[in-house]
């Protein structure tokens, strides 16, 4: 059975020299044969060392003559940044010498993993505090800081390397809630907890009382405001936060996803919270249909969510980006074929790029003249007016609410269709 840190050094080595996310199936068979407890501590590591990746390099660097293989090195950079956040030095240098050690092909290693790491423990904690919060790499940043200031792109990775504390929706009593499970209530209506610690031990989640979703990715369903016996289409409904508040509304709710694995999570996520959904798995460009209301959360690029997904910037280098553009052009235009006359269509995107926001929706306007940016729903407590943008969209940012521990990036437009 692996231990924490060897797990976490399993999936650190997939996303640095793969260019795997941690969610893929691949990577998360590192945690097999773990605990709940141990596996939260190997995701945390595993999390930690990717937020510090270059703080890490900062200290090993004086430490190197020349950069080791990428095994090694991503030992070398768990191990530093375990022994920053005040892990033992004993054991982190320890268990690192016997990781190398029984590696066929580093096991000769070891010594120098050994004397490495005894030089960082020892001066690791002051020169740790002192280093600059880690930057978005070249590829991410340069285009985020033509969207934005310099300013604003510092202050968003001082959001991604705070991380994130964990957001639930609930079914009702969200008030309720927060006291029981000792967090607060968000403007928008989320319950926030600060050190949740294992989530499937809370009290309510077997119940399916609530379920894990960042407060601003419940907004898009919120401003939708499905009403009782709406019909409402969740286009791209995987994992399906979305569909169980539209479904918690008492809309009759469809969630369509193009993937049949996807689709078993929602699935289980409906059967756990015992609301219901019409499942389908298809093409959301060929499906078709007349609803009352559609939630369009497009396939994006996923630069609002790093705070929480650090191996993002680090398993993507932004070679997608113009085919996603496309994609969600297209996706825009279907589906608003599919919303009744009178009815409205939600576009988001958890991006913070422009072009898969902004961008679209003011060209999609400029072709869809009976549509229009609907700003009067927008005028709700938590929200901002500054947050709303020209074309009539709700920009949000991670550096939002930032004493408070931020929020996910962020695009949502409602657009309503004319009688």
């Amino acid at each position: 059975m692996p231990t924490p840190r060897q797990a976490a050094l399993n999936m650190l080595n997939q996303v640095l020299t793969e260019g795997r996310l941690m969610s893929e199936a691949g990577v998360l068979r590192a945690l097999e044969g773990l605990d709940g407890a141990s596996k939260a501590r190997a995701m945390r590591l595993a999390n930690e060392t990717l937020r510090n990746l270059e703080r890490a390099d900062k200290l090993l660097k004086s430490h190197l003559r020349k950069a080791p293989s990428p095994y090694v090195m991503n030992l070398l950079r768990l191990s530093t940044i375990e022994l920053a956040q005040g892990g033992d030095a004993h054991g982190v240098v320890n268990e690192a010498v016997t990781l190398v050690s029984k590696h066929k092909k580093y096991g000769s290693m070891k010594g120098l993993v050994n004397a490495v790491l005894r030089k960082v423990a020892a001066d690791v904690p002051e020169k740790f505090a002192i280093l600059r919060a880690p930057r978005l790499p070249k590829w991410l940043r340069g285009p985020l800081s033509e969207a934005y200031n310099r300013e604003i792109v510092a202050a968003m990775e001082l959001a991604h390397h705070a991380g994130a504390p964990l957001d639930i929706s609930v079914k009702s009593d969200a008030a309720g809630w927060a006291d029981k499970l000792g967090g607060a209530l968000t403007p928008f209506g989320s319950v926030r907890l600060q050190d949740a610690g294992q989530v499937t031990a809370l009290e309510g989640f077997e119940a399916g009382d609530w379920w894990v979703q960042d407060t601003a990715a419940a907004l898009p369903a919120k401003l939708l405001n499905a009403q009782p016996g709406e019909s409402v289409l969740d286009m791209c409904a995987a994992p399906g936060g979305k569909t169980m508040q539209i479904a918690a509304a008492g809309a009759q709710v469809t969630a369509l996803d193009m993937s049949e694995n996807r689709l078993k999570r929602v699935a289980e996520n409906l059967e756990r919270t015992k609301l219901t959904a019409n499942i389908v798995c298809g093409d959301a460009l060929k499906h078709e249909g007349s609803y009352d209301a559609v939630l369009l959360d497009a396939p994006c690029s996923a630069t609002g969510t790093i705070r929480r997904h650090p191996d993002l910037p680090h398993a993507k280098n932004g070679d997608t980006f113009g085919p996603l553009i496309e994609l969600q052009a297209h996706m825009l235009a279907h589906s608003a074929s599919l919303v009744k006359k009178g009815g409205r269509l939600v576009y988001c995107t958890c991006s913070l790029l422009p072009d898969e926001g902004e961008v679209q929706v003011e060209d999609f306007l400029e072709t869809h003249p009976d549509f229009t940016a609907d700003t009067e729903v927008l005028q709700q407590d938590g929200i901002d007016p500054a947050w709303i943008t020209e074309e009539g969209g709700l920009r949000l940012r991670p550096d939002f609410w930032g004493e408070q521990g931020g929020m996910d990036g962020f695009y949502i437009a409602v657009l309503n269709r004319a009688e």
